[in-house]
């Protein structure tokens, strides 16, 4: 079961990478061009936030199957153990928050600029965050 869902997080990694982009690229276009907030860009947020939810979903039930993530005495000196048990999943969630707070607050917001300019920097702050965790799981990166 751990070797399945572990082999589903990474490949959702793409998906919600794919769909951040897609979403800041359309985003920044329709601020830029002042043009109107459309159902596809309604569908678009709203792709990017169930694959967003999927990936916590199964990241959650990994963090509990983990051989990595560990909570002892070591856990805060130890490199890895530290990254897995406390910053990825620290992250991550902080990631989730923004992109969920992207769609929830453009969705009350009435002027289309503002919500393309909502959906950009709330996403692209979420994409940053990702991947400078992403990033910091490489020690040798970091």
């Amino acid at each position: 079961m751990y070797t399945g869902l572990l082999h589903t997080h990474s490949a959702l990694r793409y998906v919600v990478l794919l769909g951040l982009i897609i979403v800041l690229i359309t985003s920044l276009l329709g601020w830029l061009n002042r043009r109107a907030y459309t159902a596809t860009d309604n569908k678009l947020s709203l792709i990017l936030f169930i694959a967003t939810h999927t990936q916590l979903l199964v990241g959650i039930v990994l963090y509990f199957l983990s051989p990595f993530v560990k909570f002892g005495q070591t856990t805060m000196s130890d490199k890895m153990t530290r990254y897995w048990s406390v910053e990825h999943i620290f992250g991550m969630l902080v990631a989730v928050v923004l992109i969920t707070l992207a769609r929830s607050t453009s969705k009350r917001m009435s002027d289309a600029t503002d919500k393309h300019k909502r959906m950009f920097i709330f996403n692209f702050v979420a994409l940053v965050v990702i991947v400078v965790i992403i990033a910091m799981g490489d020690r040798r990166i970091i």
